[in-house]
């Protein structure tokens, strides 16, 4: 009987194999709703408008600030950029941390290289020496993490908000 049993699974299995498929990999937003460290983020996203794009846009690096981050702003100041009538200035801040190509932590030349962000009227000041990566605007922040890949880029942590 045991054998019987085995030739119909193996006939079933040669009639309709099973497909293994690859692990699916979440996007930047999903990714970094898993990591569980970027709520604040996450919501200043969706406030801003900009959760579906950093979902949907192909090819992003982003570099993103912890919960840590924000609460380390001046008290009130998540808060207030929060506010509907403050929703270009949280786009300004936000776009600022995302740049439109994939860079790898390897990627990335030893010195300081300027990078155009999503924010046309910013450029991030990236610098790589013995000490690591750190991202600059009128405030600079250290790379904390790097390569958290995600299916449409990449993110690197950052331990503070970069304020254009």
């Amino acid at each position: 009987m045991k054998f019987l049993k085995a030739i119909a699974v193996a006939s079933l299995l040669a009639v309709a194999p099973i497909a293994v498929l690859p692990a699916s990999a979440a996007n930047v937003v999903e990714t970094a709703s898993s990591a569980g460290s970027f709520g604040t983020l996450l919501a200043a996203a969706q406030a801003a408008g900009l959760a579906d794009a950093l979902a949907t846009t192909a090819n992003i690096t982003v570099f993103a600030p912890t919960d840590e981050a924000f609460a380390a702003l001046p008290a009130g100041t998540v808060e207030d950029l929060l506010k509907p009538e403050n929703k270009d200035k949280l786009v300004a801040i936000l776009t600022a941390h995302v740049v439109a190509a994939k860079v790898m932590a390897g990627d990335i030349a030893e010195g300081t290289t300027e990078v155009a962000t999503l924010n046309p009227a910013v450029m991030l000041k990236v610098t790589k020496d013995a000490n690591g990566v750190t991202v600059a605007l009128s405030n600079s922040a250290k790379v904390v993490s790097a390569d958290v890949g995600a299916d449409n880029g990449v993110i690197h942590v950052i331990d503070a908000v970069l304020l254009p």
